[in-house]
């Protein structure tokens, strides 16, 4: 377990419904690592967002991009385990294109966006480990349904599928660290203890193998 606590940096990825941010809270309490979580809360373009995406696509992306930026400089300069929900990486290979490729985000602001982001990700370094939750589309709905967010309630299906095709897509070509995958469609790691602690002894497995 020493050993474990030694690292600084492990990332929760996934799909919007995935179970990211309840995982995230589940293994930092399981582990006693600080959680550094994705800032919905105090997200001043995320409401607009959802209600004008093209308006409000790259004003939403540029937060997110500083957000998880100085979340990763605050994880590196300090002493302390980090757990993160959410990287930098999903914005830029998932939603920012999305947006780009569905006509809502301008081909110039996307540029900017991205050529800002390689800038600002080749000063930090990747997470020791990430884990991925994969989920299907069903998944996906039943959860976001289930915890009832108002800024949620126009997010379509064709959204979703095209969110977790860009996904599974980078996931398949992720090279910038270590990877766990963990299939989420048959498994209620909130309510099942058992399925918590198989993803408990996933996640320990990986870290152990580090060393």
């Amino acid at each position: 377990m020493s050993k474990i606590k030694s690292l600084k940096h492990i990332a929760i990825a996934g799909n919007i419904g995935a179970g990211k941010t309840t995982l995230t809270g589940l293994l930092a309490k399981h582990f006693g690592w600080e959680v550094h979580y994705e800032d919905t809360e105090t997200n001043p373009y995320l409401g607009d967002f959802y209600d004008d995406m093209h308006r409000w696509s790259f004003n939403l992306q540029i937060f997110f991009l500083n957000s998880r930026y100085r979340q990763i400089v605050d994880i590196q300069q300090g002493d302390k385990t980090i757990i993160q929900d959410r990287t930098i990486y999903e914005d830029a290979f998932i939603f920012a294109p999305n947006l780009h490729e569905m006509g809502l985000m301008e081909k110039r602001d996307f540029d900017n966006y991205f050529d800002l982001f390689k800038t600002m990700s080749a000063q930090v370094k990747p997470p020791d480990l990430l884990v991925y939750l994969r989920a299907d589309i069903s998944t996906l709905v039943g959860n976001i349904h289930k915890r009832g967010r108002d800024y949620e309630g126009s997010i379509s299906i064709d959204y979703l599928k095209k969110l977790n095709e860009r996904y599974n897509n980078w996931i398949d070509n992720y090279t910038e660290g270590n990877l766990l995958i963990i299939k989420t469609d048959n498994i209620d790691f909130v309510n099942n203890a058992e399925d918590l602690g198989y993803i408990i002894n996933q996640v320990e497995g990986e870290l152990n193998g580090l060393f």
